[in-house]
């Protein structure tokens, strides 16, 4: 079980026989003034202990046959509000909670150090977080190879890739530069003045995007004037004010200011248009033969035991053949991508070595 014995007992005591209505009372939703022994008129304390300890019994058995023995996951995202791993973490917790397979969801953002503060928070306190989840995606293997945090993906508990997100320029409504084309020219007229900001550190996946485009478009990749932002929250912000050019993002980040009007997408990294928003055009189309996608998916705190982990993967598992999981998923323009387990580290593994591959053939190692 990933709750304390203590929780178990204090949601227990919450289920209470009312004896004048034989009622009994769940999670604390209560037609009675206070919790009491239940104990009937006449009867022996000990004979109330006993009937109260049965009530304990049925608590402790109700919530083992919940979903794995879980009933609320802490999510911790690395970066800020607004961006890829706040979007997925909430609406993973969306999904679940709306969906009742987990009752309750809490959400932590620990920027820094693009994503580096929160994992080593989650292994230097790993033994006080195994009820937490911890969102990350493509940049823990891109930051491990360049050296950016000493720790890897290999040093937290792997528990299952879920999603993919595709990626995104987007310029503002009022810039000049109406497809990736032009921006493109724009590059080669003077690289120096064209900003293409992103939400992490340099050397990161928004900029390993940005580089791989300009590449697939004839361009230097060394010479991308790359502009980092802690989270693509900030990002954005720094789009709309005009401190860059343009914005390597990920495709569901975009979506909703680009429905409102506030952002254009002019090139996507899909083989075919995303149904999401259907307005905004691949790079394929325009020419420019580049495809990604970004996985996103969920580690634990090293030391969960593998029956902790087999529970963590059973939720994530369920959530798949929900209704409320599609609404989350079409509504960002994700792509399912079930990495469970050892699946999930055999999966990064293999893209370690790709990108590893590609970078040093752009020059970043």
């Amino acid at each position: 079980m990933l709750i304390s014995v203590r929780e178990i007992l204090g949601r227990a005591f919450r289920f209470c026989l009312l004896m004048d209505q034989n009622l009994l009372v769940y999670n604390g939703k209560l037609v009675y003034n206070q919790l009491k022994l239940i104990r009937e008129p006449n009867m022996k304390i000990t004979t109330a202990i006993k009937h109260t300890a049965a009530a304990l019994v049925l608590a402790v058995g109700m919530q083992a046959a919940s979903a794995g023995g879980i009933d609320s996951i802490h999510f911790l995202i690395p970066g800020g509000a607004g961006g890829g791993w706040d979007g997925t973490a909430r609406g993973t917790g969306e999904a679940l909670t709306k969906s009742g397979i987990i009752e309750n969801a809490t959400f932590e953002n620990m920027s820094g150090g693009g994503g580096g503060k929160a994992i080593g928070y989650l292994i230097e306190n790993s033994e006080s977080n195994h009820g937490t989840l911890m969102v990350n995606s493509t940049p823990i293997v891109i930051r491990s190879l360049t050296g950016r945090f000493p720790q890897s993906f290999r040093d937290l508990t792997m528990v299952a890739g879920t999603i993919g997100d595709y990626a995104a320029f987007v310029v503002s409504k009022n810039s000049e530069l109406k497809s990736f084309n032009d921006l493109v020219s724009a590059f080669e007229v003077d690289s120096s003045k064209v900003a293409i900001g992103g939400g992490s550190v340099p050397g990161s996946m928004d900029h390993l995007v940005a580089a791989m485009a300009m590449e697939a478009a004839g361009q230097d990749p060394v010479k991308v004037k790359y502009i980092p932002y802690d989270a693509g929250g900030k990002a954005m912000a720094g789009l709309l004010s005009g401190e860059i050019s343009a914005l390597s993002t990920g495709f569901s980040e975009a979506v909703e200011l680009a429905k409102s009007g506030e952002v254009r997408i002019i090139g996507v990294t899909s083989s075919e248009r995303v149904d999401a928003y259907a307005d905004a055009p691949t790079l394929k189309e325009q020419g420019i033969d580049t495809e990604f996608v970004n996985w996103r998916g969920f580690f634990a705190a090293p030391g969960l035991s593998s029956e902790q982990r087999s529970e963590y993967i059973s939720v994530l598992s369920k959530m798949y053949d929900t209704p409320e999981w599609e609404e989350v998923r079409a509504r960002n323009g994700w792509v399912n991508i079930y990495n469970p387990g050892d699946e999930f580290t055999a999966f990064l593994e293999q893209q370690e070595s790709v990108i590893s591959t590609l970078m040093k053939k752009l020059g970043f190692l």
